[in-house]
């Protein structure tokens, strides 16, 4: 593909966009998801001032070059619509260099620092791994507990940076306590408690493994009434292991005997290769002996699915609407 007709496909798909243009520039969101849209090595993600480039191109090189390219012409305002763009930086996932999966600048010399989403900061660091510490896909999610939350007491597993605990803390959670095995995301997480001057009370962040943090929580009788489960795809530790392709519904049933009757459980799914009628199969196993339903599905932004559809996405999501899959589970017996 030329570097002629990926400009194309970025200015149509900017324009499809045009309603996520806020005016002070503080949102993040997809500006073009290329494997739906034209493009499969390619995906270009705004966070306020600072685009971030993905280069999923087998050849790192090759597709770094295209990057370049692109990126000296956002430099050059080539795209009007995107001339308040002050930063921008590549992340190459196929990269055996640990700092260029993390994330090489391009241009600018500041990148930004936090986001505003529903009204809501959020404190990020896009160079801190392989991903950009907050998640586009979840959106909705982060709205709806927002909408849902409050008076409510909430356990955040897999916390990552914290970005869906902040969203139920600022819909006025009684409490949101977050566990994450690493402390340098919860200290991420605690930053964006501070943007928004929501206290920090050390007990409600928890850095732990979860198989034992779940069963210490379990042994001291805790309950809430919503709980967040967002395992990464795939993990392995001294304590257990997550597998959300062939093992989602151990990881519910983990969680299940912390939730008061009439609570939620948060479900999220974004096993790449596990289709929706397999895993909503999976929920309706575990709903069949009556201690769980399923509530409602919720979808994920379009501008992260993409407007074009130009390419199917590699497993049918249906019913869901990505193949992130989010549910909300209800709790029917204590």
């Amino acid at each position: 593909m030329t570097i002629s007709e990926i400009i194309d496909l970025i200015e149509k798909a900017a324009e499809a966009r045009r309603p996520y243009f806020d005016t002070n520039h503080e949102s993040a969101f997809r500006l073009f998801n290329g494997f739906a849209e034209g493009n499969l090595h390619l995906s270009i993600d705004i966070y306020a001032g600072t685009a971030l480039f993905n280069n999923y191109h087998p050849d790192v090189p090759e597709g770094a070059k295209v990057v370049d390219e692109l990126a000296s012409l956002f430099q050059k305002s080539h795209f009007p619509a995107l001339s308040w763009l002050r930063a921008g930086i590549i992340k190459s996932r196929n990269s055996p260099d640990p700092l260029e999966r993390r994330g090489i600048l391009l241009f600018g010399d500041r990148l930004e620092r936090k986001i505003k989403e529903h009204g809501i900061w959020h404190a990020i660091n896009l160079t801190m791994d392989k991903d950009a510490s907050f998640y586009l896909d979840t959106r909705n999610l982060r709205k709806w507990l927002i909408e849902n939350m409050r008076g409510k007491s909430v356990l955040n597993t897999f916390a990552y940076t914290g970005s869906l605990g902040t969203a139920a803390t600022a819909g006025g959670a009684s409490q949101t306590v977050q566990i994450d095995l690493n402390h340098q995301y919860l200290n991420q997480a605690k930053d964006s408690y501070s943007l928004n001057g929501f206290p920090i009370q050390k007990r409600d962040f928890i850095t732990a493994d979860f198989f034992p943090a779940i069963s210490k929580l379990k042994s001291s009788k805790q309950l809430f009434d919503c709980v967040i489960l967002d395992p990464p795809f795939f993990s392995l530790t001294a304590k257990g292991r997550v597998d959300l392709e062939n093992e989602s519904a151990r990881l519910i049933n983990k969680v299940r005997p912390l939730v008061k009757k009439g609570g939620q459980i948060i479900a999220i799914n974004n096993a790449l290769f596990l289709s929706g009628k397999e895993y909503i199969d999976s929920l309706e196993m575990l709903c069949k002996d009556g201690y769980l339903k399923i509530k409602e599905l919720l979808a994920v932004p379009q501008d992260v699915i993409g407007y074009a559809k130009v390419n199917a996405q590699i497993t049918d999501p249906a019913p869901f609407t990505h193949s992130t899959k989010i549910a909300v589970l209800e709790v029917t017996q204590p």
